[in-house]
């Protein structure tokens, strides 16, 4: 029992680690679905009127990142039958190394839709609205931080190792979003969403410069230029100097009710967003499309906390291999990492607002309905986070029968993986239209098996995307609408 208990937190860890560049499912692009315009805010469904009710609408989870698998974190040992992870003595270190980038980025987002409203004026206009509550983080690390991390520093001495691509972001915000779209022409249409957030809580690193140098006694000397700013219920405890010495959460604000509302109100952290998209029929078969996606920011000014870190300090190191070799544990080497680095921040009186940026997606893509019910598709994201840009290619064969049923298979080449599946499928029962869909289904499992563990997990998965929901729909579309082809691809 204890095995499994171990593989199973392994795998969470991996899972979280995992990174969510798509932040909305390519696959579901290609469906009859009323949240195409989260994508797209010139799509719109064949039905007349949509309501999405508070979380049973629309479940959103996202996760990936671009160097690591499920492969990689466990692996086979000896004998053959058994299993052993990263943190195993007998695991190839180099190995791993070999498949680190320079810059290796992992990201999360989770979504709930609390409310969706869609619906119909006269044949050529659609109005939409939407409230979400969005969780996103993202976190780049530096490729020798991990060779540091895990060889040691002996190949680093008297060399100073680069880490200003070292990035991180969190961020939890609600979305209030009002948009339409409209036939500008028979050919043309065009959509556009406004939103205005509400950010409830963020932290932020603002990184200049970040150098460690590896000294002739192995020590390291640290020189830093960056900040980290937060905004949320946290308090920093400080000396004289100004150096702090701990940092706590701040439970006051839960204990009462007032509190609780202020706090989720997200009215002191205020931004705005947009969301702007297009289709043109080029042939009764063929529809292209463009749209770019939460273009927006947030300006925190509520519980700021700035931490700057100016200057060179020494502290004995990030070395993973005492926790390999057994000499500490993670929680050892974590405590010693946070002590060290305590020396290092000083805590500003400014308490100056910072903004943050939101991640933002161009779409690219064209359809081909080879029959009113059946169409191919291929769709083109890009997502830019900061000066990273990541991309997704799909390829989608689609049907699609009125508002009955709607279901896609794709394949997906994103990530350094050629292997992606996805598959979709929404049904309609009277009223209610029911969704699944997910852009990673893993095509290779391993099967790990010891005296106490017999479990079977993906082989090479580094992305995953799962939404589901339901949603209340009536009506159609005029019928010289619904004959027309559907518009599928962004």
């Amino acid at each position: 029992m204890i095995g499994k208990v171990k593989y199973i937190l392994i795998l969470v860890l991996t899972i979280i680690l995992a990174d969510a560049s798509a932040q909305n499912s390519q696959v579901m692009y290609f469906m009859n679905l009323p949240q195409n315009h989260l994508i797209n805010p010139a799509l719109r469904p064949s039905n007349s009127v949509y309501i999405g009710l508070p979380i049973m609408s629309g479940i959103n989870l996202n996760m990936n990142n671009n160097y690591i698998n499920f492969s990689d974190v466990l692996i086979k040992g000896q004998p053959k039958d058994s299993i052993i992870s990263f943190l195993h003595p007998d695991y190839n270190v180099d190995k791993f190394l070999a498949k680190i980038r320079d810059k290796n980025s992992m990201e999360s987002e989770f979504m709930v839709q609390l409310l969706g409203v869609g619906f119909s004026v006269g044949k050529d206009s659609y109005f939409f609205l939407d409230i979400n509550e969005r969780i996103e983080s993202n976190l780049v690390l530096p490729g020798d931080l991990f060779k540091l991390a895990l060889k040691g520093n002996e190949g680093f001495v008297g060399s100073k190792i680069d880490l200003s691509s070292l990035r991180a972001d969190m961020k939890y915000y609600r979305e209030f979003g009002a948009g339409f779209s409209r036939n500008f022409t028979d050919k043309l249409r065009i959509g556009i969403e406004g939103k205005l957030l509400f950010g409830i809580t963020s932290a932020s690193i603002d990184n200049k410069s970040l150098g460690i140098t590896v000294n002739e006694d192995y020590s390291h000397t640290l020189d830093a230029n960056l900040s980290v700013n937060m905004s949320g219920p946290v308090n920093v405890k400080m000396d004289s100097n100004h150096d702090i010495t701990s940092i706590v959460f701040d439970d006051n604000t839960f204990k009462t009710s007032s509190g609780i509302a202020d706090f989720f109100s997200g009215k002191k952290n205020l931004g705005i967003g947009m969301d702007i998209g297009a289709t043109y029929d080029l042939t009764d078969r063929i529809i292209v499309s463009a749209s770019i996606t939460d273009l927006g920011f947030i300006r925190w000014t509520k519980d700021v906390t700035n931490l700057k870190a100016n200057n060179k300090f020494e502290f004995s190191g990030l070395n993973m291999l005492d926790v390999l070799n057994g000499t500490k544990t993670i929680d050892e080497l974590g405590k010693d990492m946070l002590d060290s680095l305590k020396n290092a921040f000083v805590v500003s009186n400014t308490k100056a607002p910072y903004t943050t940026y939101l991640p933002f997606g161009i779409s690219f893509g064209g359809s081909y309905s080879v029959t009113k019910q059946f169409s191919v598709g291929l769709l083109s994201y890009s997502r830019i986070i900061g000066t990273q840009v990541r991309e997704a290619l799909t390829l989608s064969a689609n049907i699609n029968l009125g508002n009955s049923l709607s279901t896609t298979l794709s394949y997906t080449a994103e990530n350094h993986q050629y292997d992606n599946l996805g598959a979709g499928l929404a049904f309609r029962a009277g009223t209610v239209q029911f969704y699944l869909v997910t852009d990673r289904i893993p095509v290779m499992w391993n099967r790990i098996k010891d005296d106490n563990t017999n479990i079977i997990l993906p082989a090479n998965w580094n992305t995953f995307n799962l939404r589901l929901g339901m949603n209340l729909v009536f009506g159609n579309r005029p019928k010289e609408k619904i004959d027309k082809p559907m518009i599928l691809i962004e």
